[in-house]
Formats: structure tokens, C-alpha cells, sequence
């Protein structure tokens, strides 16, 4: 009996063929890309958790939907209660006016009484902390360098808690706290997991850099607040743009979503109040601080760029032209000027109380000039503003802490805020020490989140270049409107802690990363569970990190051998 197999399989069975190339790679892990319809393009859904794991964990069925329904908020909220209460730990230690507080305690408590900063005498200070209220407000101006948002929140805890440590770090560590929440809601709804989201929202909590940041009463914690809240709208505005495409776009017989060129180029998508929520934001954090500038252009170019894709996703031959005949105009008002606005009106205290540094100039020293047809308060503000910009510029006077951006993203030149050497059995010093111990307050990000973060950098340029992930793009965007700008004035003095406004997308690259690590949904059970031990061993030594260098984040006192064994870089001391 003849044989009908091919002569390579005869001898085999019909059914023993070699295996094709993806069927080898799905051996380590590989899951073929699958083909992703248009509605599912344009909105993503949620990822949900898998059957499997409420079985292991013996959850009935209603309770696993109801728990799957609540984790949306119930997760990012958990999360930012953890952050509130490591925030608010003992929040008035040290009992003491450390690094730049000097400036913005005494500005903040001036502007809330009388609408300007005030010249307060030096070496005022511990005249504060012994007894505020026999300490009057200057009616003096003050030359300040920076817009008075953030003063004005940090003004509002001194009003509520008074005039102490307590008071003025009280609405920084509010901040803070909201700052985790938002980006948990940040990271689930752009990896359209609850589970990233939080893990992006609790590095963030476990970061040295915001958590010193969120418990001291500087500026650049409210900047990460605003500058946060903006690039959270503008997710939100992508979202809502993308879903009422797909509501335009026909449905043929069988029910799937089409391409339309007419929808995709000629749809009006009007005001879109997320993205005037976003302008609004982006506006206070420029009134925070001039480098949320640089954030609010780079979030706006980004922005414009998702209404680009958006388009052409729905089908969109001439996707640039569509976007610039409807979209452009809008969206130029709804972020740029919307902020500008709203950087002027936040300077009412200082336009309407004429008392302020500079208040009077036109009058009194620029009566000359070509624009002396305009408002005598505009030519005033415009020339305080130039002389705070020549200060920012030219500012090249050395500091021991100042550090060159190229360092800032492996810790190279951290900023101490406080020190001291207590003796044995004094200032919380243990009397059995033995030694001197060492108090300090280090701003200092978790060394190893952030040396993570180099890898999470690069893994992140790779899906923006080669796969065009826009989730890395957005982060990468977050990461360089931070961090670039500062190349530019590199010769200015300048401080590690200016890199805490990058932090959160620092994060939320680790959290992308943990997520390719943990691998797709549909692979196998064992490259699932590879993924995950090594992911989670990641996490955990982050947050070992995190509580390693603790005493030096809270001034909290140790014998001076243990803080030297945590100087690990001679920088750092």
C-alpha cells in the first residue's frame, strides 16, 4: 500500500509538522499582534482583572464585579491615603525654617494680609518660630522673583493653621497628596489599567524627591499639582475628542465602525471644556513658577498633535489641514491665552493694592518711551516682569548644592535643607548613641526609582519611535518639558529639586515598563508569572529603598555612622 504523505512526513504522523516561527516564539511569551477594530482604536475599553485570579482568591462573582466597578476610584484613593498619611507624619518637624522657606512662609504670610510681598528684615527668622503673632507684617515692598500663585497657596494653610512650620507646609502637603491621586487616575485611564495606574500613583508616594518636596513650603510642589492637573485634562480632552469621532463615524449592516473622510476632516468639535480646564491649569502653573512656561508650549504642541491622529484614525486623508481649519484657532485660545489670562489675574493683589514692588514705575520713573499710550499698570507690570526675567537669566552666583541637569536624573548633586548634630539624649538624639548623631532633611529622589527610570527612559523612546505607543510619546513630552529647558541656562544657578516637576512621568515610565515586564494580556501562565515576580521584586526594592532613607527625608535623628552608610556618593554630602 502506497503511502499519500509527502515524503517529508512520511514515517510521522500527518499531524507532526515542525512548527512555524510564532508558534516557537509563543514558547517565551510572544503573543501575535492582534487586529484592533476602529471603535476600539479610537476608545480603548478598561482592562479587566481575569477570572482566574477572583478564583484564586475565592471571591464570589458579584463581589469580583462590584470590586471591579469600585477599583476604578477605590484603588487610586487607597493609594492616595497612604501618601496623605506619610505626608502628614509629624509635618511641623523640624520645627524650623529650612532652605528656601525663608522666602516664600514670610511672602505668602504678607500677601495673604495685604495683597504684596513685603521687605521683611533679616535674621527675622527665629523671631517667627519663638512668636508669630508679635511679629508684624513690613509694609515695605519686596523684590520677589516669582508669580504669587503658589505663595498664595501656601498663604491659605498659614491662614487656616497659622503662622508656623505646620501652617505653611500644610496646603504644600495637600498638594501633594492630590498630586498622587491624580496621577493614579492619570496612569489608569492612558494604560486603561486600574492596576498601573495605582502602581504609577504609589512610586510617586514612595519617591524621596515629591515626598521631601510635598512636606517643605516651596513652590515646585504646587507646580507638579497644576502642571499634573493640566496634562490630566488634556487626557481627559483626548478621550472625549476620540469618543465623539466614533459617535459620528458610520456603522455598517453588520454593526462595525468605519472610516469617514468626510466625518474625520469636516466634523467641528467646538469648545471642548477639558481642554479649557487644561488651559486653565497649565495658566497656574505658569503663575507658579516661569518654567511651567516651557510645560504649558510643549502640553499645547502635544495636544494639537493628538487631534492629528484622532483624525486620521477616523479616516482622515488631510489630517494637518482638517485639524488647522478646525481645530488650531480653539485650541490656541482654550491653552495659551486662557493661561495668560489667567497668569494676569493672579497679580490682582499686586495690581490693585499699589503698594507692590514696582507698582508705581510708570509714574514715577518711566514717563519717557514709545508706549506711554498704554495704562500706567500695564507699563509697570511689563517692567517689573522684564527686570524679574534679567534676574532669572543672569542669576550665576554660586551655591554648594547647585548641580548641571545632566545630573539630575542619577542623583548626582542633591539639596540638603536642613542639618543638624545633636549630642546624645538631646533634640531626639538616642542617649545610648555613643556619638554625635546627624539630622537631615535631603531632598533626594529613591535612588533606586530613578535609576530605574533610566532603563523606563529608554524603553520609552523605543515605543514612541518604533511602535508610535502615543502613551510613551505623552510621557516622553512630560519628561523633556521639565527637563530640557534647564540645558538652556546652564550656567545659571540651578538645583536638583527643579526635577521633581518630571517626577510623575518618571513614574508613570516605570509603571509602562512594570507592565511590559508583567507581559500582554494572552500570555502564558508562565511567562505571566516570571513577569510578575520580577516586577514585584522591582517594586518591592523600591519601597525598601524608600524606608532605608527615610530618617534622612524627615529629619528624623540616627547615629552618625547610619546616616554616613546612607551618603552613598561623596556628592551627596
Amino acid at each position: 500500500m502506497t503511502s499519500t504523505a509527502p515524503k517529508s512526513l512520511q514515517g510521522h504522523d500527518a499531524d507532526d509538522t515542525p512548527p512555524s516561527w510564532p508558534q516557537r516564539l509563543r514558547r517565551f511569551g510572544h503573543v501575535p499582534r492582534q487586529v484592533t477594530g476602529l471603535r476600539d482604536r479610537l476608545d480603548p475599553p478598561f482592562n479587566q482583572p481575569s477570572e482566574r485570579l477572583w478564583d484564586v482568591l475565592n471571591v464570589p462573582p458579584l463581589l469580583a464585579r462590584r470590586l471591579t466597578r469600585w477599583s476604578g476610584w477605590g484603588g487610586p484613593l487607597l493609594v492616595a491615603l497612604l501618601a496623605g498619611v506619610l505626608r502628614f507624619w509629624h509635618l511641623g518637624s523640624p520645627k524650623a525654617v529650612i532652605f528656601d522657606e525663608t522666602y516664600y512662609a514670610k511672602d505668602a504670610w504678607a500677601l495673604i494680609h495685604q495683597g504684596y510681598e513685603g521687605n521683611w528684615p533679616k535674621d527675622i527668622d527665629k523671631q517667627i518660630l519663638a512668636d508669630p503673632s508679635a511679629v508684624p507684617v513690613p509694609s515695605d515692598p519686596g523684590y520677589v522673583v516669582h508669580p504669587p500663585v503658589g505663595k498664595w497657596v501656601i498663604g491659605l494653610g498659614e491662614q487656616l493653621f497659622g503662622f508656623d512650620p505646620f501652617g505653611w507646609r500644610f496646603m504644600v502637603a495637600v498638594l501633594g497628596t492630590l498630586s498622587v491621586l491624580i496621577l493614579c487616575r492619570i496612569g489608569r485611564r492612558m494604560f486603561r489599567s486600574t492596576f498601573l495606574g495605582c502602581l504609577a500613583g504609589l512610586l510617586m508616594t514612595v519617591d524621596g524627591l515629591a515626598f521631601v518636596m510635598s512636606r517643605t513650603a516651596l513652590l515646585d510642589s504646587v507646580l507638579v499639582f497644576f502642571v499634573l492637573g493640566g496634562f490630566g485634562c488634556l487626557i481627559a480632552d483626548r478621550d472625549w475628542t476620540r469618543r465623539k469621532l466614533a459617535a459620528a463615524l458610520p456603522v455598517d449592516d453588520e454593526g462595525v465602525l468605519r472610516p469617514d473622510v468626510r466625518v474625520a476632516e469636516g466634523l467641528k468639535l467646538g469648545w471642548r471644556p477639558w481642554r479649557l480646564a487644561a488651559g486653565l491649569m497649565l495658566g497656574l502653573a505658569f503663575a507658579t513658577k516661569w518654567n511651567g512656561l516651557f510645560v504649558l508650549a510643549a502640553f499645547a504642541l502635544m495636544s494639537v498633535l493628538w487631534d492629528v491622529g484622532s483624525r486620521r484614525t477616523a479616516g482622515a486623508v488631510r489630517p494637518y489641514r482638517a485639524v488647522f481649519r478646525h481645530d488650531v484657532l480653539l485650541a490656541f485660545v482654550s491653552t495659551v491665552v486662557l493661561a495668560l489670562a489667567t497668569y494676569l489675574v493672579s497679580w490682582s493683589g499686586w495690581l490693585f493694592t499699589d503698594k507692590g514692588y514696582f507698582r508705581d514705575w510708570a509714574q514715577r520713573d518711566g514717563k519717557g518711551g514709545s508706549f506711554t499710550w498704554l495704562p500706567d499698570w500695564l507699563r509697570s507690570f511689563w517692567h517689573y516682569e522684564h527686570a524679574v526675567y534679567e534676574f532669572n537669566v543672569n542669576l550665576t552666583s554660586g551655591h554648594q548644592y547647585q548641580s548641571n541637569p545632566w545630573s539630575w536624573i542619577v542623583l548626582g548633586r542633591p539639596v540638603s535643607y536642613f542639618y543638624q548634630s545633636p549630642a546624645p539624649g538631646t533634640d531626639g538624639c538616642p542617649s545610648d548613641a555613643g556619638e554625635k548623631c546627624a539630622r537631615e532633611v535631603l531632598a533626594l529622589g529613591t535612588p533606586l526609582l530613578w535609576w530605574a527610570a533610566c532603563f523606563a527612559l529608554l524603553y520609552v523612546l523605543w515605543r514612541w519611535a518604533f511602535r508610535r505607543d502615543w502613551r510613551a510619546g505623552a510621557i516622553a513630552c512630560g519628561v523633556a518639558a521639565g527637563w530640557v529647558p534647564w540645558f538652556i541656562y546652564q550656567e545659571r544657578t540651578i538645583f536638583l529639586f527643579y526635577a521633581v516637576v518630571f517626577v510623575p512621568f518618571l513614574c508613570l515610565a516605570v509603571a509602562m515598563m512594570i507592565g511590559a515586564i508583567i507581559g500582554p494580556a494572552g500570555s502564558d501562565e508562565r511567562r505571566r508569572t516570571i513577569g510578575a515576580v520580577g516586577a514585584g521584586v522591582l517594586v518591592l526594592l523600591i519601597v525598601w529603598n524608600f524606608i532605608y532613607f527615610w530618617p534622612i527625608y524627615t529629619g528624623t535623628p540616627i547615629p552618625y555612622r547610619d546616616w554616613q552608610n546612607r551618603m552613598w556618593f561623596d556628592t551627596w554630602v
